[in-house]
């Protein structure tokens, strides 16, 4: 849980009952056990990935996660003499060696080993790389100054400098003149029927417009009322108060986010929208773009059930129900790409996290030290009327629209070639690709 999404999607409430009945499941299994056939490994990994310890999980994730935990750890070579929990990042030879099961025959043995374990555990022991200690003080020292600011007084300031309130204005003249124009309704219409009313993508592109204008006009009304208060002209309601709050300390107002998407600052959001919306304008206005920017949708995966559809439509005989996914990865970037696939869109803009990526030989590598994620090239998704075989050497990597992994920010899967011999590997780093970083 100290890793955050990195490690668990969601933070779990594991307990010492769980250890307990492990532990008493294992000493039952054990005494039970017929010593010519051993330890049954598969009964070992079931009933404690899928009973003791997986009954609380409810993630897909973090089920596959923990299953990867019971099948790297709960195995016959565990008994091994050169076995250890995980296997150090490059030249770190030292950091697992106390990591390993001790061979002890006295009590004070295993005292003395237990003393010898570091005191705060590398992040290495699960599985992760060494750079999710950045993660994690990065999260730490934002938490901080989350809180420095919301303990600073709200009041205005009663010195020479510029108030709040001042500042406010100032900043939403900025935004005010900066904010997109509205859309208007019988144009959009007008445009959407000339490119085919009835087409998936362009119902999808229509539901996208209609959300964004909401969005346009809340700010705009926010905006606009906010600098009226500020004058004296209107009251300053409590809804006004807290957004001129929120935008003081360059964060995004409570309305605001529950209408669009979550950001970090004030400053973020409102450049995402200006973005989002040119996508939206020029796709509308200029016909359907080559490449798509998925970060940039409201629902993408509203967005990948209209590319289905249009497929199963141009192919006789397929029914939706039965057309699934699948992705090749491209060397391209979004600037190289000068025409649409023959099937299936262009995406560009998702950020690996968790893992590098090898841009020459289209697989996972490694993170660089002090990198916590890395961009990857435009993605070709379309869709097949078949199921696709297992294939250990591609690792089905999950999107998020933003690094708080949960249901809600899932979008789907995609599969991504690695280079190793085992692909648990890269379940216990807990690589996945990001529609924003930020």
């Amino acid at each position: 849980r100290k890793f955050g999404p990195l490690g668990w999607n969601i933070p779990y409430e594991f307990n010492q009952a769980d250890l307990t009945a492990s532990i008493q499941f294992l000493q039952n299994h054990l005494d039970d056990m017929d010593p010519r056939h051993g330890v049954n490994w598969s009964t070992v990994q079931y009933m404690i990935g899928e009973v003791q310890y997986g009954g609380r999980v409810t993630d897909d994730m973090d089920k596959r996660l923990l299953k990867t935990f019971c099948k790297v750890w709960f195995r016959e070579e565990m008994f091994a003499p050169g076995f250890q929990f995980f296997t150090p990042c490059g030249n770190n030879n030292d950091a697992g060696k106390p990591y390993i099961i001790p061979q002890c025959k006295t009590v004070q043995q295993y005292l003395d080993f237990i003393e010898k374990l570091p005191p705060v555990d590398s992040p290495e022991v699960f599985g992760l790389h060494p750079n999710a200690n950045i993660t994690y003080q990065s999260k730490t020292a934002r938490d901080i100054l989350d809180t420095i600011l919301n303990i600073q007084p709200k009041e205005s300031s009663g010195g020479m400098g510029e108030t709040r309130e001042t500042t406010v204005s100032r900043m939403a003249d900025d935004m005010l003149s900066k904010l997109p124009d509205d859309y208007i309704p019988h144009q959009v219409k007008e445009r959407i029927n000339e490119m085919g009313a009835l087409s998936s993508m362009n119902i999808f592109l229509k539901q996208e417009i209609d959300r964004m204008q909401r969005v346009i006009t809340c700010v705009r009304n926010t905006l606009t009322d906010m600098k009226l208060a500020i004058e004296g002209t209107i009251i300053m309601s409590e809804g006004l108060r807290e957004a001129l709050d929120n935008i003081y300390d360059a964060k995004v107002p409570p309305t605001w986010t529950r209408i669009s998407w979550d950001s970090s600052t004030i400053g973020f959001w409102f450049t995402e929208l200006v973005e989002r919306n040119s996508q939206f304008n020029a796709w509308c206005f200029n016909g359907r773009p080559n490449v798509f920017w998925m970060t940039g949708f409201f629902n993408p995966q509203g967005f990948l059930t209209a590319m289905r559809q249009e497929v199963t439509r141009a192919h006789k005989g397929w029914a939706l129900d039965q057309v699934v996914l699948n992705n090749e990865m491209t060397k391209s970037t979004k600037d190289d790409i000068s025409a649409p696939p023959p099937e299936g869109v262009f995406v560009h803009g998702l950020f690996l996290d968790g893992a590098g990526w090898d841009r020459r030989n289209s697989r996972l590598v490694e993170s660089p030290p002090k990198a916590l994620s890395a961009p990857l090239p435009v993605i070709r998704i379309f869709a097949e009327n078949q199921i696709l075989a297992k294939d250990n050497k591609m690792y089905e990597c999950p999107i998020y629209k933003k690094p708080r992994r949960t249901d809600l920010t899932f979008i789907a899967t995609v599969m991504l070639r690695h280079g190793t011999p085992e692909v648990e590997k890269w379940i216990m780093r807990g690589v996945a690709l990001l529609c924003d970083i930020k």
